[in-house]
């Protein structure tokens, strides 16, 4: 026992010192081999004697399959926000009065300020007790076990005093890039995906994603006089450090030789150096391996951080200064709930509108509970939002909590049906397929432009039809006898009859893929439905027979298909309500299968990416127009990127001209892009199309 004991104890020993050397001072002692080779032992031993496991063995960092339930915890030391700076004036503006309400020449501390987590790690006799999230300053999350999977986390530290360490936790780019694309439904960012997963509930999936963590406070009795020097301590404990750090002072000559004193790595300059340091940190930010939102200043005598103390919102003897405003600041009034066509709850916040992007904005899909509680979001709180891809509104982070304002949490039951909600995933959803907002989402979606795009038939005359009980299902808007229904109701004279029943009337010519796109099958969108046709399945009763015979390798054969969505095809084309849909719209004329073109052996737009935007005389659906494209070779898409090719521009097209133009994308007209189905070289469309 004795000699586990002891090879265990040296297991340990060397491993953390392995671990240190790579992830604090960036250098390997050792090969990969090697250490798998030790770690493995230390593994066999610990697992032979269970007994003589260490708090800070490394093998802690494995992570386990149970609960953490993130529990709440309260800070000992304050945890709140920063005050905000702009430009480089501003910030020595900030400097100049600090000097004086703090009654001495003071040197200040810049570091960058990390796009990420914050977190509070608490040590207890040497060993790592509690880590906790920010939460609202006062209470956090305790997520102690997913941190310790973080491999730059001391597990334990060298003195028995209590010690608290501010930090920030972050996913590196590359890491970020690489995990990003293997997801069905990517993150914005590498904050947010670093979030959610800190507040997964098993450390072990934690333990898979490679996150990383700078610390930039200590807090402990006895700690030192200087901001400087308690970084030189947790340094020395192996805390990883950010060695982009500057130190600032009226004489540079004492700047520098105060860095060097307390063996920290930076920049030792002048305050008449500090404008053309932002602007170098500025510049070098997106070469950068992780990502940064600006800078923090910070005093570094500790001695007049206690004379200059704290409002109940930020510290008075440190400032964050921003690359840029922030996009929008506003507060969270409210939170509903909305359910859509497949029964999936999606909460939107109710903004106090706000100007963004010449836009206002007042509301913001905030999409599960696991982004709620990532945000750590709640009613009352003041909010930064962007316009993401200059389009769609989101929520970013909470900048200040309300008084009293708790995570907001999805609602037990449908707020429409009330029926049990259930969870799905990282979704929930509300399990009635009758729900009326399910019905009226499913029709919504058949007639809209992402289906079968009938004209005049929109979400007001959806609502009428249905209080009058004569809508339903999608399949009851080609049985409907809109003259006997609507004559008479408000707002729907003969001219707007006539209108309607001529929209759904044109509709039934629409084409087996679009058909199949408009059903509503979840995870089937036009470019799925492309990918099915052209590996043959180009008809219904190709794909009810793969559904019935459940045969996934057929579908998971097809690039681009995966087995997750394969199963969800298949339980969707094999659901009883689906089923009768699919046979009713045939029975009324839909197309069932995939027309051949006269033009198949047509390929003059093979290679090219088209999108349409605007409206126009001779394409109406303007869906038509991307048919068209199809049938020749082409590919489409529904918004501008690098990789558009040409975009078709028709009459009050909007903001993605001006994509088009940014990124050198063709843009063609009406009159040249009929020139360009017209003619008969094939090679026409590769150089006809008009820039203006």
């Amino acid at each position: 026992m004795n000699s586990a004991n002891a090879e265990i104890m040296d297991l340990v020993a060397r491993l953390a010192e392995y671990q240190r050397s790579y992830y604090v001072d960036g250098h390997s002692q050792v090969s990969d081999l090697e250490y798998d080779r030790l770690f493995d032992r230390l593994l066999a031993l610990e697992a032979a004697h269970p007994e003589l496991r260490r708090a800070d063995s490394p093998t802690q960092r494995v992570g386990s399959d149970l609960d953490t339930s993130l529990a709440e915890r309260e800070h000992t030391i304050p945890v709140l926000s920063l005050d905000k700076a702009y430009t480089a004036f501003e910030l020595l503006q900030w400097i100049e009065k600090t000097e004086k309400k703090g009654e001495s020449e003071v040197g200040i501390v810049i570091e960058e300020k990390i796009d990420g987590i914050s977190i509070v790690l608490y040590y207890e006799d040497g060993l790592l007790d509690r880590a906790v999230t920010r939460g609202n300053g006062f209470v956090g999350n305790d997520v102690t076990e997913n941190v310790k999977t973080i491999a730059s986390v001391p597990l334990s530290i060298p003195t028995t005093v209590a010690v608290a360490v501010r930090g920030e936790i972050y996913l590196p780019k590359a890491s970020f890039a690489s995990l990003n694309a293997q997801m069905e439904t990517p993150y914005a960012n590498p904050r947010n995906l670093a979030a959610g997963t800190i507040r997964r509930i098993k450390s072990r999936e934690v333990a898979m994603i490679p996150l990383e963590i700078f610390v930039y406070e200590g807090f402990w009795e006895g700690s030192g006089e200087t901001h400087l020097e308690i970084l030189s301590q947790l340094a020395r404990w192996g805390f990883p450090l950010n060695k982009n750090l500057a130190y600032f002072h009226s004489d540079k000559e004492r700047a520098a030789a105060e860095l060097q004193q307390a063996n920290i790595t930076g920049i030792g300059a002048s305050f008449e150096d500090l404008a053309s340091f932002i602007e170098e940190e500025t510049g070098r930010r997106g070469c950068l391996a992780y990502e940064i939102d600006g800078l923090v200043a910070k005093v570094n005598s500790i001695e007049a951080r206690q004379r200059l103390g704290y409002t109940g919102h930020h510290p008075r003897w440190a400032m964050a200064y921003k690359f840029e405003s922030p996009q929008a600041e506003t507060v969270v009034e409210g939170i509903d709930v909305q359910v859509g066509r497949s029964g999936r709850i999606t909460p939107v916040a109710r903004l106090k509108p706000v100007q963004l992007a010449g836009s206002t904005i007042s509301n913001v899909t905030l999409h599960n509970q696991d982004y709620i509680a990532m945000l750590e979001l709640g009613v009352g709180d003041t909010v930064e939002i962007s316009r993401r891809g200059d389009v769609i509104p989101a929520v970013e982070r909470v900048l200040e909590k309300g008084e009293g304002a708790a995570i907001w949490q999805v609602p037990t039951h449908c707020p429409v049906c009330h029926t049990a909600l259930v969870k799905g995933g990282a979704h929930t959803f509300c399990p009635n397929v009758h729900c009326p907002a399910q019905v009226r989402g499913r029709i919504e979606f058949f007639a809209g432009k992402g289906g079968m795009d009938i004209e005049n038939f929109g979400p007001e005359t959806i609502a009428t039809l249905m209080e009058l009980g004569v809508l339903a299902d999608i399949d009851d808007i080609y049985r409907i006898d809109y003259e006997a229904v609507l004559g008479g109701q408000p707002g729907f004279g003969e001219r707007k009859i006539a209108l309607i029943r001529a929209g759904v009337d044109e509709s039934k010519t629409r084409p087996f893929r679009t058909v199949l796109v408009a059903l509503g099958i979840p995870e089937l969108g036009k470019k799925g439905a492309q990918v099915l046709i052209e590996a043959g399945l180009d008809s219904m009763e190709k794909l009810l027979a793969v559904a019935d015979a459940n045969d996934t390798e057929r579908l998971v054969s097809i690039k681009q298909i995966g087995e997750r969505s394969a199963e969800v095809y298949i339980a969707s084309l094999t659901d009883e309500a689906m089923r009768r849909r699919i046979a009713s719209l045939a029975e009324l004329g839909l197309s069932m299968e995939e027309a051949r073109h006269e033009t198949g052996d047509d390929q003059r737009f093979a290679g090219q990416v088209w999108c349409v935007t605007g409206s126009f005389e001779h394409f109406n659906p303007r869906s038509k127009a991307m048919d068209e494209v199809e049938a020749r070779g082409g590919r489409t898409t529904g918004s501008v990127t690098s990789k558009t090719t040409h975009l078709l521009a028709g009459a009050g097209g909007g903001s993605k001209r001006a994509r088009a133009l940014e990124h050198g994308v063709t843009i063609v007209d009406e009159e040249t892009f009929i020139s360009l189905l017209n003619k008969e070289d094939k090679n026409l469309a590769k150089e006809q199309g008009e820039l203006f």
